[in-house]
């Protein structure tokens, strides 16, 4: 069949190149509930009397996008069968281990921007492992990553809760005008891709060792409002940003956001977990929402009294964050590069069984 060079005009001027992709999975909040594609997440589910049903269950994975722009600090983190460091390797290998956390029970996954530290706690960052340039453009390598990811993870039917800044990185931004420009520049970047699978958090810890003070708790909701009023075929993106571990979110965040984030880090009595909750919801001008720990790095998945459970019990979302202690081997830890992203240790064996239990999937 002979293609007329107007057909070709013609087709090539009905598929605009700016057309906002379709997408599968979409992330939308009823009260304290969160769903997916309009159903409740983990429809239905109770366990051990407490409603799963709403939450949203979750692994801190920053590292999914990692590389290393400073040539004295990327050799750290080499793979051992090559003796260096890729980043495409790293993306890759993220991607096909996502659907066995899937499978597992797991829904969303943090991601962010600049990263977090490789190390795990780390009292300096020499690294330059952002996706800013200083003024605050968005390097296209580290969007192309980023991108297969959260492509990933709209096929597969799981969140994002995608951050911008990381403390320790956001010096890297020349001033408060570059913060700015990588707001809002993340934010159109997102929406024009078409990702309805993301919630996005303005910063780690906002009450970390930022150098800017946009980013700090007294004025990070100025950003909150930028990312709220910044529409896109009439939509805009559900926001919010975390705090540090045994933190309580300030009024000025809470009246803002459309959801809290809270850490679990130094939180040692499970019991604390659940006056977390209780305090959070009694901040002036919390509204219903959803509350979610998107980063607890305790375990005891084998005892009846865990933060995780504490978390469920209290009707709040909680998610792991696995590192490397040192002297561990390389199948430990999802933040500390070269990271084996599988099910690969017992420590992560044991989150994953016992998320498996809390949501009743079956698997395999």
């Amino acid at each position: 069949m002979k293609i007329s060079f107007v057909s070709i005009l013609a087709a090539v001027l009905s598929s605009p190149l700016n057309a906002t992709p379709e997408r599968r999975t979409e992330i939308t909040i009823s009260g304290e509930d969160f769903h997916i594609n309009g159903k409740p997440t983990y429809e239905g589910r109770m366990w051990r009397g407490h409603r799963v049903e709403g939450l949203l269950l979750n692994s801190r994975m920053v590292q999914a996008t990692f590389d290393d722009i400073n040539p004295e600090t990327s050799p750290r983190w080499a793979y051992p069968d090559t003796k260096k460091w890729d980043a495409e390797r790293n993306v890759t290998e993220f991607i096909a281990a996502m659907p066995e956390w899937k499978a597992h029970g797991l829904l969303a996954i943090s991601l962010n921007f600049q990263g977090g530290s490789p190390e795990g706690y780390s009292a300096e960052q020499p690294w330059n492992t952002g996706a800013y340039n200083p003024d605050g453009s968005l390097r296209p390598e580290f969007a192309a990553r980023m991108k297969r990811v959260l492509d990933a993870a709209d096929e597969l039917g799981m969140v994002a809760i995608l951050g911008y800044f990381y403390f320790g990185q956001d010096e890297k931004l020349q001033n408060e005008a570059a913060v700015l420009q990588a707001t809002e520049q993340t934010t159109r970047w997102i929406q024009q891709g078409g990702w309805r699978n993301v919630l996005v958090e303005i910063n780690n810890e906002t009450n970390g060792p930022y150098d800017h003070s946009i980013l700090k708790p007294d004025r990070v909701h100025e950003l909150i409002e930028r990312v709220k009023n910044s529409r896109h075929d009439g939509r805009r993106l559900l926001v919010g940003t975390s705090y540090g571990g045994d933190i309580i979110p300030e009024e000025n965040v809470v009246r803002v956001s459309d959801f809290l984030l809270i850490h679990g880090n130094s939180v040692d009595d499970p019991a604390r977990i659940a006056k977390m909750v209780e305090l959070t919801r009694a901040v002036p001008g919390y509204k219903p929402m959803p509350i979610l720990f998107n980063e607890d790095d305790h375990e005891n998945f084998d005892k009846p009294v865990n933060n995780f459970a504490s978390a469920i019990e209290a009707r709040a979302s909680w998610g792991w964050f696995d590192f490397r202690r040192k002297g561990e081997s390389l199948e430990q830890g999802y933040q500390s590069p070269p990271v084996n992203w599988g099910i690969s240790s017992q420590r992560k064996k044991a989150f994953f069984d016992y998320l498996t239990e809390i949501t009743g999937v079956k698997y395999p």
